[in-house]
């Protein structure tokens, strides 16, 4: 496969990578900071660094009938997907709510075959379903901890959180066919700083009285690798690719945070766990339609339902007459 035919594949696996951190970080830094605190924190720098480069993803037409989709999709995500996803990480372990995420490439599909057309083959199905199956193994052989005190609400809050996010995807699949990725991550950023600055003054949002440097790191790790890295590699592959297909490396994010936690927190990983990790990669590369086989399979199919491939060419000698006198006039 030629290296830019892989790069949108590159790209999210990097960007389910960086995110799959992001809930070891999340969750590290809502232990000392309130998840409103941390959010707005995230969204304000990251919005801020957009703009030191704001000609470089500026766009040079932007549509006034686009508006009301961009907004839409910053309210799903950072802005809703956040109030759900920060309350859920205090009432649930990072390792769980990353299983839950996991429902979003179904959730994705469905909502992409009613709104953007995009139909699924049995093959990926299966494939989104492997992957789904694994997540649920991964997560049932999990050993239960005391930083989950309300691990079904908080699980419900994600779960809510996902269909902000089939929401976000959906939009940002119509709308990247006109921006670019990174013009639309800045304005996530922008919404997002907007969105959340009111919710700083609510009676129940506790401000920060220090800002101790382990959890300060966090917070910047958040806005520069998360808010801005990840959102972007992964708002590249959905402009490449179909957003189902773009939306079902999403099950890697369980795995990438499962064996972080194994490798920067310590935490436990058992035998059945790791064939459920091994399960969920074989789930997402089978649902995968790679550039080559799908631009052959594509040729293949429309030369059949024309009946190409059924019949010869038919194609009467005296057609080439004219074509040979001139030639050997000349």
């Amino acid at each position: 496969m030629p290296i830019f035919s892989a790069l949108p594949f590159i790209s999210l696996f990097v960007g389910m990578l960086l995110w799959g951190s992001s809930f070891v970080a999340f969750k590290y830094a809502v232990m000392f900071f309130d998840p409103i605190v941390v959010v707005f924190m995230r969204m304000a720098l990251s919005a801020f660094l957009f703009l030191l480069v704001l000609p470089r993803w500026r766009p040079q037409n932007l549509r006034r009938e686009d508006l009301g989709f961009m907004i839409f999709m910053a309210l799903c995500e950072p802005c809703f997907y956040f109030v759900f996803e920060g309350q859920a990480l205090t009432l649930t372990s990072a390792s769980q709510a990353g299983m839950v995420a996991a429902t979003l490439p179904v959730l994705v599909a469905v909502c992409a075959g009613f709104f953007l057309g995009e139909r699924l083959t049995v093959r990926s199905w299966s494939g989104l379903i492997l992957a789904l199956a694994g997540v649920v193994w991964v997560s049932v052989s999990g050993v239960a901890t005391e930083a989950a005190p309300r691990p079904l609400f908080g699980n419900f809050l994600e779960l809510l959180a996902m269909f902000c996010a089939a929401g976000y995807t959906v939009s940002m699949k119509k709308l990247c066919s006109r921006y670019s990725p990174w013009f639309l991550t800045a304005v996530q950023s922008m919404v997002g700083t907007v969105f959340f600055l009111p919710l700083l003054f609510l009676p129940t949002t506790v401000m920060p009285q220090a800002f101790p440097p382990g959890p300060s790191l966090a917070v910047l790790y958040l806005c520069v690798c998360i808010s801005i890295g990840a959102y972007g590699f992964y708002n590249y592959g959905i402009s490449k690719l179909p957003a189902w297909q773009a939306s079902a490396f999403v099950n890697l994010i369980p795995v990438f945070s499962m064996l972080l936690g194994w490798l920067c927190l310590g935490e436990r990983l058992t035998a059945w766990q790791l064939v459920g990790v091994a399960v969920v990669f074989a789930g997402v590369l089978l649902c995968q339609q790679w550039p080559e086989r799908e631009r052959k399979n594509t040729l293949h199919r429309v030369m059949a339902e024309e009946g190409v491939l059924a019949q010869p060419l038919a194609v009467p000698e005296e057609a080439f007459v004219p074509v040979r006198d001139r030639d050997w006039k000349r």
